[in-house]
Formats: C-alpha cells, structure tokens, sequence
C-alpha cells in the first residue's frame, strides 16, 4: 500500500513539473512511479508526452506503444504512438497506429487530422486532401484539419490555396499556436511582405517568446532592407537562447551585407562551433576569410574547404547542385584548381546540358595546366550555348597562348558578334592587334634583308 501511495505522489508530482516544462525532472518522477507498477497504461502514456514534449520522439513512440499495449482500448494511446512516429520521421509506419486510432474513436477527426500530416510528409497530396475531407465529415470547425492541409498545398506551392486554408483556420481559432506565423509564411512566399510583417507581429503578441517567429521575422525584414529592425530580432533571440546557430548565422549574414567582415566571421564562426555541420556555414567562412584576406585568412580558408571537400566525398547526395557550384568557385578562388575539377565535374554530370556548369569545368581545367581538355569542355559549352562569351573567350585566350593566332582571331570575332562592348574582348583585341603588327613588321623586316644588295 505504501508503494502505491509513493508511486501516486511520484505522478503528481511529475504533472507539476511537466506543467512548468521542467522535462527531465518530470522523467524521472514518472520512471520512479512505473518502477513501483510497470502496469498503469496512464504512467506511460504521460511519460510518453513527457518525451515527446523535450524532442526524443523516438522513445516517446516506443512509450505510448507499451500504453497501447497494456490498454488495447485506449485510442490516445494509439493516436500518439502515431503522432509520435510522424515526429520521428517514420510516416509510414504511423498510418497503421492513426487507422487504429480511427476504429476505437470513430467520432474523433483528429486521427485524419494527422494523417494529413502523414501523407503530405510521404508526398501523397491528394490522399492528403481526402483526409481533410473525411476530417471535415466529422469536424467541419476543425482549424487544425486547415492547418495541416495548408502545410501539403504550401509544399506543393500553391500559395493562395494555402492563404485561404490558413484564414479559415484563423477564423475558427484565433489563437491557434502558429495558425498567424504559418498565414505570415504564405503571404511572404507571394511577395505581400508588409501584410506578412504584421502577421509575424500578431503572432508574436500572442506568443512573445516564439524563436521560430522571430527568426522569420528577421529573415522578412532582412528581404525587406529593413537590418536594423531585423538584427534587433536575431539579437532577441540570442538574449533568449545565447547558443541559437540560425541567430548568430543570420547576424553573420548581416554583417556581411553591412561590410562588417570581422564582425560577419566572429558570427560565422560561432555557428560551427555551436554546430559544425551547419548548411553552409563553412563555405561562408571560408568566403569571408578569403575577401578580408588578412595575414592567417589564406590558409584557415583552405582548411575549411577541405573540411567541406571531405564532407562532400562522404556524403555528395547531401549537396545541392548550388552548393557543390559554391564549393568549386571558393576552390578556384582559393587557388586551388585540381581539386576544383573534382568538384565541379561532379556538377558538370548533375547537370550536363548546363553551360555555366561546363563552363565552370573548363575554367578549372584551364587553371588547373589541362589545356586541352579545357578547350574540348569549353567547345562542349558552345554546343550547348554558342553565344557564351565567357566560352569564347578562354578558346580564345587558349588558342593565343599556343600561338594559334587564326584560331584565336576566329573565336573573338564570334565572342565580338555576341558582345562588342566587352571590356576583356577588347583587351584581347589589342593583344592580337600589336601581334599583327609586331609579325607585319618582322615580315617587312625580312623582306628587306632579303632584296639588300650584296
């Protein structure tokens, strides 16, 4: 009888806890209750929400699983573990646990609720919307089923359905957590800036402390040319939560558009030491460190491109065609043009009937000392776009320094026809011009020794 009592105290206590977000705390209160009776189905169930409510919803999900299992008719139960699995990226898996869900609470829409969100995380948008129609049969006031209908027409792009889903949910609950970040989000994917601004602002009146908002906000009112309100933002954050990566790398950005260098690679670089595998922080670093160019830059610079070439040989799915195109300009710029073409031949195969990426290519082989193979990548540039200059020039520029003098006049007379005004095709121009003349001159030259008398 003791036990049980201590084990009452144990659950009371954890719900005060878990009510003042102290998760942990409230963990081990609820763990201690279940090791006094492992069979209360309810004590899961809260530790369960417990693990959910501090992100580890991979125990969470195997948590409300045992509450399902010690009570088969709780339909909480089963409506979490399919939530929770949702949360741990497994959508598939959750739709079983949300049918179930559905059979033992028929009269609930909460279970299509969620499998919107299922569904649009396993890219079936039109299963999608026949969940929100099945919710609305049984719920037509329901501001979450919009919400996450919104969610797949936003992933889809259609921007002015999501808008009208959104308000609707605004409209039917007016405080609905997030339901005025989202609405702000949708506005601001249709370029109406001001309208989503004061929707951020809404938001934040109801939820002051909202990171996620904030940072939005700032990312708008950067968009907007609005720094100093937007670095006022990042900097809230930052008083809320000092170790925040995507605050300091947005004050970092800021910095850089103010021409702050130093200030931009302090930010910079506190993000990777918060975060060493933040997107693109490296690459960005390394770019500033290479336009400051002071005495220690250079080398740090290369250090952290090859932190970021060992990165892409490990996991090249990971990059972008953006980012690998990134990665191979800092390489180039970093002087280091054989590495370049392993890096920029991977985006050339990516994308292989691009001319900026060949081009890229034939730069780096250019530089590189692989002339020839330069060239041939620089004629596949003008199969693709005959009118690339940047091509023409570098056969140019080729052709002249193996002193193939017709074949460089050739191509710039093809680069001059797409872009006479081009300041380094006149330059070259030049270049030619004084070695007709200088070769005119040595033919004149000869000519004259040749008919001197004897």
């Amino acid at each position: 009888m003791s036990d049980w009592f201590d084990a009452e105290k144990h659950v009371e206590r954890a719900h005060e806890l878990y009510e003042a977000g102290r998760w942990e705390e409230a963990e081990s209160e609820l763990r201690q209750a279940i090791s006094f009776n492992p069979y209360q189905s309810e004590w899961h169930f809260n530790l369960g929400l417990t693990l959910d409510a501090s992100g580890r919803h991979d125990e969470a999900t195997e948590t409300f699983r045992k509450a399902s299992e010690l009570d088969p008719e709780d339909g909480q139960a089963a409506l979490m573990t399919g939530l929770s699995l949702i949360r741990s990226e497994r959508p598939r898996e959750s739709l079983e646990w949300l049918e179930r869900a559905e059979k033992l609470e028929p009269a609930s829409a909460a279970s299509f609720v969620h499998r919107i969100e299922a569904y649009r995380a396993l890219g079936q948008h039109e299963q999608a919307e026949l969940m929100f129609y099945m919710a609305q049969q049984l719920d037509p006031r329901s501001a979450d089923a919009y919400t996450a209908l919104a969610d797949s027409l936003l992933d889809r792009a259609l921007f002015e359905k999501a808008v009208w889903c959104l308000r609707e949910a605004a409209r039917l609950d007016p405080e609905l957590p997030g339901v005025q970040a989202k609405l702000a989000g949708a506005y601001r994917a249709t370029g109406r800036h001001e309208r989503a601004r004061q929707l951020y602002l809404r938001e934040l009146r109801l939820e002051p402390g909202d990171i996620e908002t904030l940072l939005d906000l700032g990312s708008l009112l950067v968009e907007m040319n609005r720094f100093v309100e937007a670095g006022e933002k990042f900097r809230r954050v930052l008083e809320m939560e000092p170790d925040n990566a995507d605050a300091h790398f947005e004050l970092g950005d800021l910095a850089e558009r103010e021409a702050q260098l130093d200030s931009a690679i302090v930010h910079m670089d506190v993000v990777l030491r918060l975060e060493p595998s933040y997107p693109g922080a490296r690459r960005r670093l390394a770019a500033l460190k290479l336009r400051r160019a002071q005495r220690d830059d250079a080398p740090e610079a290369r250090a952290l491109l090859r932190q970021e070439r060992a990165e892409f040989t490990r996991t090249p799915e990971a990059f972008a065609a953006h980012e690998i195109e990134d990665l191979g300009r800092l390489l180039l710029d970093c002087a280091q043009p054989a590495e370049a073409v392993r890096i920029l031949r991977a985006l050339a195969e990516m994308r292989p009937n691009e001319a900026r990426a060949r081009h890229l290519l034939s730069v780096a082989l250019f530089e590189s000392g692989a002339r020839g193979q330069g060239m041939e990548e620089a004629r596949r540039v003008l199969r693709i776009d005959p009118r690339f200059v940047p091509a023409l020039h570098n056969l140019a520029m080729a052709c002249l320094q193996e002193r193939q003098w017709r074949r460089a006049r050739y191509w710039l007379r093809q680069a001059r026809r797409v872009d006479p005004d081009d300041a380094s095709l006149r330059r070259l121009t030049l270049t030619l011009a004084l070695h007709a003349v200088t070769e005119a001159a040595h033919y004149v030259s000869c000519f004259f020794l040749r008919r001197r008398p004897r």
